[in-house]
C-alpha cells in the first residue's frame, strides 16, 4: 500500500514537472517570438500587443500597467485588467521614488495600490520604463515569474528604447542634410564679388550662425552710373529663411530693375513680401541708390540697424524710411532720406548680430564702440576696412562664441 502511495505520488510530482517544464519552453518560446520580431523591426504598437499576451497568456498576470518613456514624459503603453478611470491618474511624480524591483505594500495611492510589485528598467542609468504588476495568488510561484517579467521587460523596453534613438537619429541626420542644403542655397545667394572701382568699392563681412542664418545683401550695377545696395535681416533661421531669402532676392532683382523711385519699390517688395508670409515673418531691409555723376546717396531704412557713414565733417546716421518688411499688406508711410556726398566717405551697413557680440566680461560690442572705429578709419579702402573691423571684433571677443549670424557691407566712396 506504501508503495503505491509513493508511486502516486512520484506521478504527480512528474506530471507538475512536466507541466512546468511546459511553461517554460511556452515562455522561452514567446521570448524567441519577441527576440525575432524585435529583430524584424515589428512596430511598437506590435511589440507592446505581444509583450500584453505574454503576460497575459502565458504567465498568467491578472494587473499590469506598463509606463514608457517618451521624450520628457510617461505614457501608458499597454494594461491588464485595470480600470480606465484608474489609468487616467498622473503618477509620474511617484515613479522616480522606485529605483530598484520593489514590492508594494500598504500603498494607498489608489492606482499604485492595484499591484504587487514594480520593476523598473533603465538604460545607460537613466529609468525609460515601469512595469507594475498584481493579482498574484498565495501559492503562485511569484518569484519565478517575476524573473521572467523582469527579463521580458528589460528587452521590450529596450528595443523600443532604440528604436526611439534611432528615430531621432534619423530625424537628426535630415535635419542636419536640411540645414546643409538650405546653406548652400543661401551661398549661392550672396554676391561672389563685389565691384571695386575709382569712384566707389564694396566689400562684405558675411558670418552665418551655425551655416544657416537670415542675413541678406546684394548689389546690382547700372549703366548709367548709379549703383544700388542693400542689406537685410530676415526674421527665422534654417530652411525657412533660406527659403524667403530666395524669394527676396527674385523679387529685389526684378522689381529694382524697373528703375522706379525708392518709395515705389519698397511698397511693392514689401506686398511681395507680405504675399509670400501672409504677415507671419518680417525683413528689417536697408537699401541705397549712389548716383556717382552727382554724389547723391538716396537711401530707405526700413526697421533696420541705421547705417553709419562718415567723412571728415562727422557722422550721419541713415535712418530715414518707414516700418519693417512684410508684417503689413501696405506701407502707411515711406521716407526717402538723401545726402550729398561731397566728400570721401565710407557707410557701414550691418545687421544686428554685429552688436549682439560680447566679451568675457558680458559687455556687448555697441553701436557707440562702432562709430568711434569708423570715424578713426573712414579713409580706408572698403576692404582694408573690413579686415580691420573683422580683427577689432576679434580682439574684442575674446574665446566668446558669436551669439547670431551678422553681416557687414561697407562702401567707400572716393574723390573722382
Amino acid at each position: 500500500m506504501s508503495n503505491l502511495y509513493n508511486i502516486k505520488q512520484d506521478l504527480i510530482s512528474i506530471e507538475a514537472l512536466e507541466r512546468e517544464l511546459n511553461l517554460k519552453q511556452l515562455q522561452v518560446n514567446r521570448l524567441l517570438n519577441i527576440t525575432q520580431a524585435i529583430n524584424n523591426n515589428v512596430s511598437a504598437r506590435g511589440l507592446f500587443d505581444m509583450y500584453r499576451s505574454f503576460l497575459s497568456w502565458e504567465i498568467g498576470v491578472k494587473k499590469m500597467v506598463l509606463f514608457i518613456k517618451r521624450e520628457e514624459c510617461w505614457a501608458i503603453a499597454t494594461h491588464i485588467g485595470i480600470d480606465e478611470t484608474l489609468l487616467d491618474i498622473d503618477i509620474t511624480a511617484e515613479l522616480p521614488r522606485y529605483t530598484r524591483l520593489n514590492n508594494i505594500e500598504d500603498e494607498e495611492h489608489p492606482l499604485i495600490g492595484q499591484f504587487d510589485v514594480v520593476i523598473p528598467v533603465r538604460h545607460k542609468e537613466s529609468p525609460i520604463a515601469y512595469v507594475f504588476i498584481g493579482g498574484f495568488e498565495e501559492n503562485e510561484d511569484m518569484y519565478n515569474k517575476v524573473q521572467f517579467i523582469t527579463t521580458i521587460t528589460n528587452i521590450v523596453a529596450v528595443a523600443i528604447e532604440n528604436k526611439r534613438l534611432f528615430k531621432r537619429q534619423l530625424e537628426q541626420e535630415r535635419l542636419k542634410r536640411e540645414m546643409e542644403l538650405a546653406s548652400e542655397m543661401q551661398l549661392m545667394l550672396i554676391p561672389k564679388s563685389l565691384p571695386s572701382k575709382s569712384c566707389y568699392e564694396l566689400s562684405s563681412i558675411y558670418k552665418p550662425h551655425f551655416n544657416v542664418g537670415g542675413d541678406y545683401f546684394d548689389f546690382i550695377e547700372f549703366t548709367d552710373g548709379k549703383i544700388v545696395f542693400c542689406v537685410g535681416d530676415i526674421s527665422g533661421k534654417g530652411v525657412a529663411a533660406a527659403l524667403l531669402m530666395a524669394n527676396f532676392q527674385a523679387s529685389f532683382h526684378t522689381l529694382i530693375n524697373k528703375r522706379t523711385r525708392l518709395d515705389t519699390f519698397i511698397r511693392e517688395i514689401n506686398t511681395s513680401v507680405n504675399r509670400i508670409t501672409e504677415g507671419d515673418r518680417f525683413i528689417t531691409f536697408f537699401i541705397a541708390e549712389y548716383d556717382i555723376n552727382d554724389r547723391t546717396l538716396f537711401y530707405v531704412n526700413a526697421g533696420h540697424n541705421p547705417p553709419i557713414m562718415v567723412d571728415k565733417e562727422g557722422i550721419t546716421f541713415l535712418n530715414q524710411g518707414c516700418t519693417i518688411l512684410g508684417s503689413f499688406e501696405s506701407l502707411p508711410e515711406v521716407e526717402v532720406g538723401a545726402v550729398e556726398v561731397s566728400e570721401e566717405a565710407i557707410i557701414l551697413a550691418f545687421t544686428d548680430g554685429l552688436t549682439d557680440i560680447r566679451n568675457a566680461d558680458g559687455d556687448f560690442l555697441n553701436e557707440e564702440m562702432l562709430h568711434d572705429f569708423v570715424s578713426e578709419n573712414y579713409l580706408m579702402p572698403a576692404q582694408a576696412f573690413n579686415q580691420k573691423l573683422l580683427e577689432h571684433i576679434e580682439q574684442f571677443k575674446g574665446n566668446q562664441a558669436y551669439p547670431d549670424d551678422f553681416t557687414v557691407l561697407t562702401c567707400r566712396i572716393f574723390n573722382q
